[in-house]
């Protein structure tokens, strides 16, 4: 019994010793940290998927490619409680406006391929679900207040520089959610909130109708926001200034 501790202690010495040299060695293989903004944003990419094209789940929403004002405005929301996502709050809570909006345009300078559109099976939407959310997407219903979701998203529905991002590339679970946020209040914007506003006019039914349709919608050949709208928008809407001399 007693040869046993040392041998014991030896073989315990050893063990240490082979981990601690190996180690070492994936320390030295590791690539150096560089100090870009690719590297220090790979906290959003890990729920945000790579590049920002989307989390697996339908969860995390795509950020490439979005609007730089439309990206930093929801990082200042995140950041102010207009927005509540414990994660996010902790992550942008200390950042400076100048770097959220670095951030911000990061991401909108992306340009990978978005995903194929949902079809109406996977979402068991019927031609008369599609139909109505089609109307509402591409009309509104002006007897209630309603406006098109064009009006505002743009005609391709791609977005509008610098704050208004695409309805297209979105999973329907994700627009019924961020909808039902912007209902409750859980999801709020800069006063004016127009979303709000829209939201609120909408029945769950109405919600459900054009997220269904949006989500099976293909994307244009050309999936960059547009730069402005052919007309002025029909609700105000509230919009966080860009920091001073930052130019999304």
């Amino acid at each position: 019994m007693k040869l046993q501790r040392p041998l014991f202690s030896n073989l315990l010495f050893a063990t240490l010793a082979l981990l601690a040299l190996g180690c070492t060695r994936i320390a030295l293989a590791a690539a150096p940290f560089e100090d870009t903004i690719a590297q220090r944003t790979q906290a959003c990419t890990a729920c945000h998927g790579q590049q920002g094209r989307a989390g697996p789940d339908g969860y995390y929403p795509r950020i490439a490619g979005k609007p730089a004002g439309y990206l930093y405005n929801q990082l200042i929301n995140f950041r102010e409680g207009r927005r509540h996502y414990g994660l996010m709050t902790g992550m942008v809570d200390l950042l400076s406006d100048a770097y959220l909006m670095e951030i911000a345009q990061y991401f909108s300078s992306i340009d990978v391929p978005y995903p194929p559109p949902s079809s109406a099976a996977q979402l068991a939407a019927t031609p008369e679900v599609l139909r109505q959310g089609q109307l509402l997407v591409t009309q509104g219903d002006p007897a209630r207040q309603i406006p098109a979701c064009v009006q505002c998203h743009g005609q391709a529905l791609t977005g509008v520089a610098p704050n208004i991002p695409g309805l297209l590339g979105l999973p329907r679970d994700y627009i019924n959610g961020q909808m039902g946020s912007f209902r409750t209040g859980q999801r709020r914007a800069h006063a004016p909130d127009c979303m709000a506003k829209v939201a609120q006019r909408l029945s769950l039914a109405e919600v459900n109708a054009a997220s269904s349709w949006l989500a099976t919608q293909a994307l244009p050949a050309d999936t960059h926001p547009a730069t402005s709208l052919p007309s002025p928008l029909p609700l105000p809407c509230g919009s966080a200034p860009p920091p001073e001399g930052a130019k999304p």
